[in-house]
């Protein structure tokens, strides 16, 4: 912005930029909160989004799914309000993704704002309420007030509340009268009371007036008059102490072409007291609050604003506009006040603002005042107005005021200042500072406090330091204020707050030296330092933790320093090892139970692990010393200790062993005390048998003979293991214990065992229950075996145990062996009658019939029938016993229903195959019947079957050709099973089956059969049609006889099939038959294709619809005029739509005038009376179409017009486009017709883009410059038109006319951007003299890359550089000038453009422009340089070109950087000025130099000073010999004297004596030797005085020497006697009274810290 302008407006973002689509850029779809977020909620075919803008956060998009139709984000937390249904509310915590609340309205919220940071306002369509989002309780929103009557059908725009939420504001707008009028409701929640006000917008603020001890709130309203309008500034509440507020009017400015602007929103800054007040059309109003005087009016939009929100902390104000621009506006605070006094010449406002809002710009006006009433005496009005300038709120104004002396009878200026300020506000440091002096003097804390507490002072660290020596925690809250955080630490401990220092050092990131801060809390209260060391492990990375360890454990606090070293050695990390084993040690020592817990948790793994265990051993903890010893001979040691360990752990011990030092172990408990140790032996081979090996375990057991132990080892693990010889040795032992039961449980459970081998070892082992045995070869299948080692050893018994008992399912194998020894067949039998129902029939009468003996099982089946059995197998084996005694079989087949018929069917093929027929029938068996018949020629009974089957799959596969009896099988079917039949059914299905079979010929003979020769089906009308359709497909020749004989088909289905089958005729012959007259005529004209005979045939029967379908055939064989007249016979107009078509196709216009009128008397189509138009318009009828529309008419007009308009028939289409008054299509046809002026004139009344454009085209092809601009003019408003119009005119050179245009357009309300970016254009290219003029407007307001490139085409450089500046291109603004400096070099300009340029280069090409073209300039140019270049590069570079006398003033201001090169290069030139005195001052301040190097110049200077400074530069190096010499040979004896006692040295001081004395030099002598007095030895001196003759000048030496012996003689005396005094006292003391060492500290003692002998 330009300097006299009194605000900053910024453009931070365009939405539509990132994403936003502009129809989605309103009132409703996007909502502005505050300066922190923008919410945009958008449709698409996927779903509704909503489009979260953080402007906070460089504008980061956040988008999420949502189906809600509203949404609003939370003024300042990432919290989302949405709205569904108009009736739902949900608010969600997008951080957190928490729902906070939910409710559902009992009717829609109209409208939804945030009046707080807690609370929402919500408007329904009659009532307002509000709702507290954030205090925790699930409560819905609570009802305020019904809405006001003036609000309904009103759009609800606002709502807003005070500061308090005492006082809220509702604003709506509604159409009345033709413009856009505003109404508030305002209700006041203590009085219960709700006012109506117009409006269109409102607020609230507070303000301080002058002499108000409280603030005063008002009530800021903005209206929109038919007249004006006004901002109305009203006290609300007023309260006791304030001065009335008298209520103020001023008017609102409106343009003049901005008659239909309305305000939309205003906002108060409670900072600055200034109202914005924001308009529709984008007018910006600024007002003082106070006074209601009007400071600015500016447009900031070209588009229309929808919506607005407080800026920056309530300063400014932001906005969105409807083309997505958001845009900000906000005080300049350091032009506001200037433009007060200069443009408005209002000084009283100037300064009342400048006081009220601390601006700058007044500080003249202010410090004049503040001069005047000093000198007049008005101390009063001088502090007042010292008070409200805060340019004058200095120290050194406290201290004029302070020295002031009051008149008699008032109070002290000082007083009075401090008085006025804490009425208004807060006081600064220094002010803080001296008030706190008196009144902490004055003992006055409380009144000190509740400053504090009202935030009146601001806190600082000498604020502190001044309260502390008054109250430590009073101080401690000014340090925390201050945030002086290691005096806030430091009050913390001195008042005991230890558990806050942690939580305060980490809020506010310091870092204090914690070692020494918990050794003096240590002595304070150790358990407090502990937990205070504690909690800084949590917190502090990098803490010395063995130093704080130290501090616990060397003053014996043993418990707290295990509780610390506890929790920071919790990490368990390997360099900490060290400190785990002392913290153990100590334990272990003083509470082994603390060290048993410490190791029992497993904290740590780092200590020295076999010094703890020794320690462990000792202290009787077995089980932690056990844990840490790895070596065999100690584990063995131990572990035989038993009883001390718990059996549980001790068994999980042995699973840290390995496999050798477990079996050593085992071994070593079984050896010591077997029956002590055999039951956890037991415990440790069950659970870590997998690992150890159970063969090894088992050798273990029998090694020392433990059967019992390895019997109940093997229990443990019998039930798991998969190696047979486990289970194999277990049963063993359980054999040798007697466990028979324990043997057969797990021959039967177990699955592992090898049943071979167990069988053959029970068999041998005898056992008196041969149970075991019997489920071994049960479950290994031997029963075979089994059975003949039973029946030999004559266990009869066991064998029915087995059989009944065990398992009876293996009764058919237990037969088949008992049948293999030949044992009797009543045995078997008998044995069978016990068992049954039990035995599974099939295998038994398998292995029966395998031995020829089926009929053995004749009394147990029909026993087995008795008993209710239904197993098929039964019943088949007694099938089988019948066929094969004869027993009446074919009954039996045919009656049961049991057995399975492929079984029995497949028994009886070979000896019956008749019984195999009545099987296989029965059971359905076809593929077996059909093969058996086949095979036996029994296809009488193929064919009853096939038909009482009725199954259309097997009729598939006999009538199959690779059936080779299908013959013989039809010859059945037809002649003996079909006449046999009365049912359809079966007919139908074997009819389909001849039809899939493809046979027609023998489809048509079984046909022929069953309708023409008599029988029931003679007049089934399936079976006719069927007939003359196999004819048909068959042997058409029959299909004309099978019409004439058969009556009883469906016409229209054999109709349709003989047209598809090409016999036409005998189709016609049906439908006339049956008297279906318009498909016989369909045949006729489509099939057989013979318009003349279908015109006869319709003659002949002469029906209109005949007529009707004879025209449409006709049409359809484009014969157009025949078919109209057909048409206009049957007086049907239905088929229009195509009689239109192809007869305009045809251009048959006039023969279509008659059938459309037809149509017309009985149709009111657009098409029709369009068609007629159409006709009219191509005969030349122009008369008859304006005639016609004058008459009510369906017609499309427009759509006939386009037709005409395309046919370049435009005479006829301007009749239509008038009618139907279609201003944009008529402008066109005007176009094209010459009438420019009322093309311009429809145009404008169509107000279309394309129209303007093609209207404009014209005007300019024909040179009509006027009619041209006005179009242009409503096409340069479209910002995409501009490219395409400017190449118009400048391709036939119409530049002025261009140029004029674009002028012209600046002025219109919806001027943009690209207009004035074009004009700019124009004239660099055209009219160069008026592009800076253009740019200096409207900079703000083009697009300035694009003007860029155009001034740097038409080498516009003084233009070039004015936008690079303002587009802030410094770099390019700073290079340009430099490059084109003849044209456009401007010194002062370019400073100001150097100094902001981002690539530091250009400061040295800058430096070598200045040097080559302006080296008078230099060095201001460098004065501005000087923060960023590179101050060794500028000095090379001068001294590269012998310049550097040139930038001498600049080397001096940059001294104080103290750089090496600038140092030497500044040397440099004082060296060859002579400038000693410079030269000396500069070495003295800057210390960065070759301080070697530049004394070795100067040592062989001709100048003596000179001289004198290398010799200085020497002694500072401690060069004491190089110095001393060179001031020697200059006779500089004082420097001499003051080098040699700085030196420090013995050996310079001694040298330097000698030199004295040996050039005879006393008084230099005797001034070294007091110079050196501390450096130079007694002896040296005594002799050198003895051998020169030097009493007398040495003497004052001697005694000062004398003095300082006695002195130390005295010393030593004195402690001496003080050390026998307390050798004498210590002997009185009794013996015991000494502390021991364990409690005495740490048992080491302090050395004295004396001073030594002598004092030295």
């Amino acid at each position: 912005m330009s300097s006299d302008i009194p605000i900053e407006f910024t453009e931070p973002l365009q939405l539509t930029d990132i994403g936003i689509q502009p129809q989605f850029l309103d009132f409703r779809s996007t909502t502005l909160e505050s300066d922190r977020f923008v919410c945009v909620r958008e449709q698409g075919a996927n779903g509704n989004t909503v489009s979260i803008i953080d402007l906070h956060n460089n504008n980061n998009v956040t988008k999420k799914n949502m189906t809600a139709d509203n949404a609003i984000m939370h003024p300042s937390q990432n919290v989302i309000s949405l709205r569904a249904n108009g009736t739902t509310l949900q608010i969600f915590n997008l951080d957190t993704k928490q729902r906070l609340k939910s409710f559902t309205m009992s009717e829609p919220v109209i409208f939804w704002k945030w009046l707080n940071e807690q609370t929402l306002g919500l408007v329904t369509q009659n009532a307002i309420f509000e709702w507290n989002i954030f205090d925790g309780t699930g409560d819905g929103p609570v009802r305020l007030a019904d809405k006001h009557v003036s609000l309904t059908n009103n759009q609800i725009i606002n709502f807003v509340s005070n500061k308090d939420n005492t006082w809220i504001a509702v604003t709506g707008i509604a159409q009345e009268e033709g413009r856009i009028v505003g109404h508030i409701q305002l209700y006041s929640k203590a009085r219960n009371i709700s006012q109506a006000i117009d409006g269109h917008v409102c607020n609230f603020a507070t303000l301080k007036l002058s002499g108000a001890s409280v603030d005063t709130q008002v009530f800021v309203c903005g209206n929109r008059t038919a007249t004006g309008g006004q901002l109305h500034v009203i006290e609300i509440d007023h309260q006791e102490g304030a001065p009335v507020f008298q209520k103020k009017n001023v008017d609102i400015f409106f343009p003049a072409d901005a008659a239909n602007d309305f305000p939309v929103s205003v906002h108060v800054s409670q900072k600055y007291g200034i109202v914005y007040l924001l308009t529709k059309y984008g007018f910006i109003h600024l007002y003082d609050v106070e006074s209601s005087t009007s400071l600015f009016v500016n447009r900031i939009s070209a588009e229309p604003v929808f919506t607005a929100a407080s800026y920056n902390n309530g300063t400014g104000i932001i906005a969105i506009n409807r083309s997505g621009q958001v845009l900000t506006v906000d005080l300049s605070r350091e032009s506001f006040i200037p433009y007060i006094l200069n443009k408005l010449s209002n000084i009283p406002l100037a300064l009342s603002l400048a006081s009220r809002s601390g601006l700058p710009g007044a500080e003249n006006l202010f410090t004049q005042q503040f001069n005047q009433c000093l000198a007049s005496g008005d101390y009063d009005n001088a502090a007042k107005i010292a008070a409200s300038s805060e340019q004058l709120r200095t120290s050194e104004t406290i201290n004029r005021l302070k020295n002031l002396q009051p008149a008699p009878g008032q109070i002290s200026p000082i007083l009075s200042y401090f008085s006025i300020l804490l009425d208004k506000g807060n006081l600064n440091k220094f002010e803080s500072i001296e008030l706190a002096k008196p009144v902490l003097q004055q003992d006055k804390k409380p009144l000190f406090e509740k400053w504090l507490k009202e935030d009146k002072l601001q806190s600082s660290e000498e604020l502190g330091d001044i309260v502390k020596p008054y109250d430590t925690t009073l101080a401690l809250a000014v340090y925390m204020r201050a945030q002086v955080p290691v005096k806030v630490v430091s009050c913390l401990a001195e008042i005991g707050q230890f558990d806050k220092i942690l939580p305060y050092c980490e809020k506010v990131n310091y870092h204090p030296e914690y070692t020494i801060l918990i050794q003096n809390i240590v002595r304070v209260n150790p358990d407090k330092a502990a937990e205070f060391a504690t909690s800084l492990l949590r917190q502090t990375p990098g803490l010395d933790i063995e130093k704080i360890a130290d501090i616990f454990l060397s003053q014996n606090y043993i418990q707290q320093g295990t509780a610390f070293l506890l929790d920071a050695l919790k990490d368990d990390k390997p360099a900490e090892g060290h400190l785990q084993t002392r913290l153990l040690e100590i334990n272990l020592l003083h509470a082994p139970q603390v060290a048993d817990a410490i190791l029992g948790n497993n904290m740590f793994s780092q200590y020295d692990r076999p010094t703890i265990a020794t320690l462990a051993e000792k202290a009787g903890l077995y089980q932690r010393a056990l844990e840490h010893f790895d070596d065999i001979k100690d584990i063995k040691r131990v572990i035989v200790n038993t009883q001390a360990f718990p059996t549980d752990w001790l068994v999980n011990y042995f699973g840290k062993l390995n496999v050798e030092q477990s079996v050593a172990c085992l071994r070593e408990m079984l050896s010591k005390n077997i029956a002590q140790n055999l039951q956890v032996v037991i415990q440790v081979a069950t659970k870590y048998s997998d690992l150890i090996g159970p063969v090894t375990l088992i050798k273990v057991f029998e090694e020392f003979k433990c059967t019992e132990g390895e019997y109940y080892y093997l229990a443990s693990i019998v039930n798991v293991t998969q190696e047979p010889e486990v289970v194999f040795k277990y049963i063993q032992a359980a054999a040798k214990l007697g466990q028979v039961k324990e043997i057969e449980r797990v021959t039967r459970e177990n699955n592992v065992y090898n049943g071979e081998k167990v069988k053959n070892f029970l068999k041998e082992a005898k056992l008196d229950d041969q149970l075991p045995l019997i489920i071994v070869c049960d479950r290994y299948d031997f029963v075979h075996d089994l059975v003949l080692y039973l029946y030999k050893n004559k266990f009869f018994k066991f064998i029915e145990v087995y059989v009944q008992q065990v398992n009876p399912s293996k009764t058919p194998q237990v037969i088949a062996g008992l049948l293999d020894v030949d044992c009797d067949e009543a045995i078997i039998q008998s044995l069978l009658q016990t068992v049954i129902g039990q035995v599974p029939i099939a295998p038994l009468v398998e292995e029966v019939e395998k031995r020829n003996r089926l009929k053995l099982l004749l009394p147990f089946l029909e026993q087995t029938l008795q008993g209710g059995s239904a197993d098929k197998t039964v019943y088949d084996t007694l099938a089988k016993i019948y066929i094969d005694s004869n027993n009446n079989p074919e009954k039996f087949l045919q009656e049961n229903d049991n057995y399975d018929t492929l079984i029995v069917g497949k028994y009886c093929e070979k000896r019956d195959p008749y019984l195999a027929y009545i099987a296989y029938s029965k059971g359905q068996n076809d593929e077996e019947l059909i093969k058996i018949t086949n095979e036996n020629a029994m296809f009488k009974y193929q064919a009853r079957y096939l038909l009482s089957r009725s199954d259309r799959q097997l009729w598939s596969v006999v009538l199959s050709e690779d059936n080779m009896y299908r013959r013989q099988l039809i010859d059945q079917v037809v002649g003996t099973a079909i006449p046999e039949l009365e049912d359809p059914e079966p007919v139908s299905l074997a009819v389909e089956a001849f039809m899939d079979a493809d046979l027609p010929s023998e489809l048509i003979e079984l046909l022929e059969k069953i309708i023409l020769e008599p029988s029931p089906f003679n007049d089934n009308p399936s079976l006719q049609e069927l007939l003359i359709l196999t004819a048909i497909k068959a042997d058409q020749t029959r299909v004309d006889s099978y019409i004439e004989k058969l009556d009883d088909f469906d016409p229209e289905e054999i109709g349709s099939l003989a047209t598809e089958a090409g016999l036409y005729e005998e189709a016609f012959k049906v439908y006339n038959k049956f008297e279906l007259y318009g498909k016989a005529l369909k045949v006729l004209v489509e099939d057989v294709m013979s318009l003349d005979r279908g015109e006869e045939y319709a003659e002949k029967l002469d029906k209109p619809e005949l007529w009707s379908q004879l025209g449409a055939a006709q049409l359809n064989g484009l014969r157009i005029p025949e078919a109209i007249e057909s048409y206009i016979k049957a007086g049907d107009p239905s088929n229009f739509e195509q009689v239109i078509d192809i007869a305009e196709h045809a251009g048959k216009e006039e023969e279509l005038i008659p059938f459309l009128k037809m149509a017309r008397e009985t149709l009111r189509e657009p098409k029709v009376d369009g068609a007629i138009i159409n006709a009219y318009a191509n005969t030349d009828r122009l008369n008859d179409i304006e005639h016609f529309l004058q008459l009510s008419n369906a017609a499309d007009l427009e759509s006939i017009g386009d037709k005409l308009y395309e046919k370049h028939n435009y005479e006829a289409a301007k009749l239509l486009y008038s009618s139907i008054s279609n201003y944009s299509k008529l402008a066109s046809t005007l176009v094209y017709l010459g009438d420019y002026q009322a093309a311009v004139d429809c145009a404008r009344k169509a107000s279309n883009v394309k129209v303007w454009k093609q209207v404009n085209e014209a005007c300019i092809d024909n040179k009509e410059f006027r009619l041209a601009q006005i179009c242009g003019l409503n096409l340069i408003i479209h910002a995409e038109e501009l490219d395409e119009l400017v190449n118009k005119y400048e391709y036939f050179g119409y530049f002025d006319q261009l140029i004029s245009l674009f002028e012209n357009g600046l002025g219109l309300e919806r001027a943009h951007m690209g207009m004035f970016t074009e004009l700019a254009v124009l004239y660099t290219k055209y009219s160069p003299d008026k592009t800076m003029e253009h740019l200096k407007l409207f900079w703000s307001r083009i697009n300035i890359p694009k003007v860029l490139r155009a001034c740097e085409a038409a080498h516009l450089w003084p233009e070039l550089i004015f936008l690079y500046c303002h587009y802030d291109e410094w770099d390019n603004a700073a290079l340009t000038i430099i490059e084109r400096s003849s044209s456009a070099f401007e010194h002062s300009s370019f400073k100001e453009v150097i100094v902001k340029v981002s690539n530091l280069e250009i400061y040295y090409k800058a430096i070598n422009f200045y040097l080559n073209e302006h080296p008078s300039l230099l060095t201001d140019l460098l004065s501005v340089m000087i923060p960023r270049i590179d101050l060794p590069r500028v000095v090379k570079l001068f001294q590269k070109s012998d310049n550097l006398p040139l930038v001498k003033p600049f080397l001096i201001s940059v001294l104080d950087k103290n750089n090496s090169i600038v140092n030497q290069a500044y040397h440099d030139l004082l060296i060859e000025e002579e400038d000693y005195k410079s030269l000396r001052s500069v070495i003295e301040s800057n210390d960065k130099f070759d301080a070697l190097g530049l004394a070795e110049r100067l040592e062989k200077h001709d100048v003596i000073f000179f001289r004198q400074i290398a010799a200085v530069l020497y002694r500072k190096n401690k060069k004491w010999n190089k110095a001393i010499s060179i001031l020697k040979t200059d006779r500089l004896w004082s420097d001499v004297i003051e080098t040699a006692a700085i030196s420090g040295s013995e050996k310079v001081a001694s040298e330097t004596l000698q030199y004295f004395v040996e050039t005879g030099n006393k008084e230099c002598f005797v001034a070294t030797l007091y110079a050196c007095y501390h450096l130079v030895n007694p002896d040296t001196i005594l002799e050198l005085t003895w051998l020169h003759g030097l009493g007398d000048y040495t003497k004052p030496y001697e005694i000062s020497i004398a003095k300082n012996n006695q002195d130390r003689i005295n010393e030593l005396y004195q402690d001496l006697k003080k050390r026998q005094s307390q050798e004498t006292n210590a002997d009185d003391e009794p013996a015991g009274s000494q502390r021991l060492l364990l409690t005495n500290g740490t048992g080491i003692g302090l050395q004295p810290t004396g001073t030594g002998f002598g004092g030295f």
